[in-house]
């Protein structure tokens, strides 16, 4: 299941236990708590940026020479 399935089950979690307890409940606040975490979740992966294929060969590889870094 990916996360945005799971905000989009969390979401209709929430709605339906607030619906259920008249939106004022500490179960309702911890409906939407959960939705707010996958949701931050979801942003930090898209802020994720991959490796080039250079960065994963000099992870596998670092005393390559395409991998070696000099400093003036």
């Amino acid at each position: 299941m990916s996360i945005q399935e799971r905000i989009q089950q969390e979401l209709e979690q929430a709605r339906a236990v607030c619906d259920a307890t008249g939106g004022e409940s500490s179960e309702c606040a911890a409906a939407w708590d959960a939705v707010e975490e996958l949701q931050a979740e979801a942003s930090h992966q898209r802020q994720e940026k991959p490796k080039n294929s250079l960065e994963q060969y000099c992870d596998a590889n670092p005393d390559a020479a395409e991998c070696r870094v000099y400093e003036e």
